[in-house]
């Protein structure tokens, strides 16, 4: 198989997941929708060409997004799926016959909907006997965020709908701010010496997504109403989309006064360009058009894919561009410790915004796109979110400009930037040793996945960082319960059960370990293969890059990592103290992974899918592999069982296609009792 288009579509789910954490769950996009949508489709392509790489997790096969912390969770009757993306006149064109072939009307025109793509929040209402009962956010599609006692502060959501409706029905929706709400509201907290919201859509979802209900309600926001989800009842649904949107209205519910029924594909764009050139002058922002087939019975019988409808598509609008001059050109270091390079701009509208700052996102880019101090520059904000650098005017450079160059030191910590040769990011290592990057690797080392320190949660490690109680891992252990106690939502008894927390994790096993310390490029996998290998820690420390390369699976970036991590004093001196503290793993010999071989699964490969009902899946995974199992995340015809516990997924069919022996929980029983 081919290994760097495996690399390729590893990467590529990668950053698509990390993107989707930061947009949907943080409210903090880091890439422009434009280059998302780029990736995605990347993925889309060579998934297409190369099919046996598809698996159930992969970012093209769900809905984007993920449930919050601190809100209960919402399941959707029907599942809140995304849309696939247009961005040309041919790629409508080609929509359109794609609908008309599949329905067996090649010849005739298609009736759509045409409607305006608001860039706010998906919001999922359900009403039983008309009366309002839930609200949840799109979350992962399945399920969302329980966000009921917000959206009862919208003065535009009605608590009972007006005239007959469904025994229960939800209706789906997106909330957002508008254009002179936003610009009033960060007025005043501008003056108010606050926090101000980047743009319109971050400002609707960090104000739907309140704990406090009181605080969405101060908020500006509106909503329109677009479309059905579960249905309920002996009054039918309405043929429609256009019919859908008057019953809506006809219940009281806000619908977008720009939706217009439009006739096949050139309906369709004379749309998009009359909203397009009326886009500046509506009262919020949008990013695109949907088009959705009028028919329901039409979109019944065109279907789904895996997470888009067949019978819908948005077409988005170009991303705005606007010329302005490079001032200076800095480095800022990311809490993973990647030197990401930003642009400071001479200040510039676009798309209503001031824009000061772009990113470049790498020493690649920057010397790609040869950009300058001085530098007069195209500055996109693809999809109303973070501002990149398109091109530089050469012709308008200034004398004497020179290349920036990535810098020795973290400006932050002033430890060594390492840039691997292969690789496009460069980065501080200071790890945990670096204020840019401690909290998130004090997190990542309290993670369950990892030390598994319960109760040592994200706001708690924010405010012992801040009140100097925190610095690296080992601090952890340093911590007593009346120090503990003295904090904020901190009585005796949390403090008692975190210090026992934090004393139960000294037990724990060397992949671990290694997986916690957040080596660049080292996760579960990796830290377990090497940990296997070397079977000690102290081996692994004294290791060279060859013997590292020894590894399975571990190429030249992860080795030349994994010994830059070892080589650094700092590291050295964090790992003593916290064997110091009594932090504890079984070690052996390197010779007794070859015990495996006679363990009694081995060469067994295992997939496990669907919910367990008398182990946790990762408990049962440490089970298998204790007994020289190999636990993998895809079937395939090397898969030897497929374990399914309740609501098993895609993995299930996959193995029936695949004729691969299916085991319920009792049949994975048999397999942890073999001898």
């Amino acid at each position: 198989m081919n290994q760097p288009t495996r690399r390729r579509v590893a990467e590529l789910r990668e950053l698509i997941e990390q993107y989707d954490y930061r947009y949907y769950v943080l409210d903090d996009p880091s890439v422009p929708d434009a280059e998302y949508d780029r990736l995605m489709q990347e993925l889309r392509d060579i998934e297409a060409q190369r099919p046996e790489l598809v698996t159930a997790d992969s970012p093209t096969q769900r809905v984007s997004g993920q449930i919050a912390a601190g809100f209960a969770e919402v399941r959707h009757g029907v599942p809140m799926l995304s849309l696939d993306n247009a961005f040309s006149e041919d790629d409508i064109v080609a929509f359109d016959r794609r609908v008309r072939e599949r329905l067996g009307r090649a010849d005739q025109q298609i009736q759509y909907c045409a409607e305006p793509k608001l860039d706010g929040l998906a919001v999922s209402l359900t009403y039983r006997a008309g009366r309002f009962i839930v609200a949840a956010t799109r979350g992962d599609g399945s399920s969302g965020e329980d966000i009921t006692a917000n959206i009862r502060t919208l003065r535009a959501v009605p608590l009972v709908l007006r005239g007959p409706a469904p025994d229960e029905v939800e209706v789906r929706g997106e909330v957002f701010m508008p254009l002179a709400g936003f610009t009033r509201m960060n007025a005043a907290a501008l003056a108010a010496g606050d926090k101000v919201f980047a743009n319109p859509r971050n400002a609707a979802a960090g104000s739907l997504r309140q704990l406090d209900a009181r605080v969405t309600a101060m908020r500006p926001l509106q909503v329109f109403f677009y479309a059905v989800g579960q249905w309920q009842g002996s009054m039918p649904p309405p043929p429609g989309q256009i019919e859908l949107l008057q019953q809506l209205a006809h219940w009281g519910l806000r619908t977008n006064p720009e939706v217009r029924p439009v006739l096949g594909a050139a309906g369709c764009l004379d749309y998009f360009h009359a909203l397009g050139a009326r886009r500046a002058t509506l009262a919020y922002q949008i990013d695109g058009v949907v088009y959705k087939v009028n028919s329901r019975a039409d979109q019944q019988a065109l279907g789904f894919v895996a997470r888009a409808p067949r019978w819908a598509i948005a077409h988005k609008f170009p991303a705005d561009e606007a010329l302005t001059v490079v001032r200076a050109i800095e480095f800022q270091v990311g809490r993973t410790g990647v030197l990401t390079p930003v642009a400071r701009l001479e200040p510039v509208q676009l798309a209503g915004v001031t824009v000061s700052n772009a990113t470049l996102h790498n020493m690649d880019e920057v010397e790609r796109k040869d950009v300058r101090v001085g530098d007069t520059v195209v500055v996109r904000r693809a999809g109303d979110v973070i501002p990149e650098i398109v091109r530089v005017l050469s012709e308008r450079r200034p004398k004497g400009t020179r290349r920036p160059k990535l810098p020795d030191k973290c400006p932050i910590c002033h430890s060594r930037v390492v840039r691997v040769e292969g690789e496009a990011a460069a980065r501080c290592s200071g790890g945990f040793t670096c204020p840019a990057q401690r909290k998130e690797a004090l997190r990542h080392f309290a993670s369950r996945r990892a030390l598994d320190i319960e109760g040592l949660g994200d706001k708690l490690i924010d405010q012992l960082v801040e009140q100097e109680l925190l610095s690296t891992p080992s601090d952890i252990f340093a911590l007593d319960a009346a120090k503990l106690a003295e904090l904020d939502r901190m009585g005796e008894k949390s403090a008692a059960n975190l210090v026992a927390a934090i004393e139960r994790s000294k037990d724990t096993t060397l992949p671990r370990l290694l997986h916690g310390l957040g080596i660049a490029g080292v996760g579960e996998s990796t830290a377990k293969s090497l940990a296997d290998h070397f079977g000690s820690l102290d081996a692994l420390a004294g290791a060279s890059v060859e013997q590292i390369l020894e590894v399975p699976d571990v190429g030249p970036i992860i080795a030349a990592s994994v010994q830059g991590f070892f080589a650094d004093a700092r590291h050295r001196a964090e790992l003593k103290r916290l064997r110091s503290f009594g932090l504890h793993w079984p070690e052996g010999p390197p010779a007794a992974r070859q015990k495996k071989q006679a363990l009694p699964l081995s060469g067994v490969t295992v997939v496990l899918t669907g919910t367990l009902a008398g182990l946790s899946r990762d408990e049962a995974a440490e089970r298998l592999e204790a007994l020289g199992a190999k636990v993998s995340s895809s079937v395939s015809k090397k898969t030897s069982y497929v374990i399914a516990g309740a609501e098993p997924g895609s993995k299930l069919k996959r193995a029936e296609q695949l004729g691969i022996e299916v085991l319920d929980e009792r049949g994975l029983e048999q397999l942890l009792a073999r001898k």
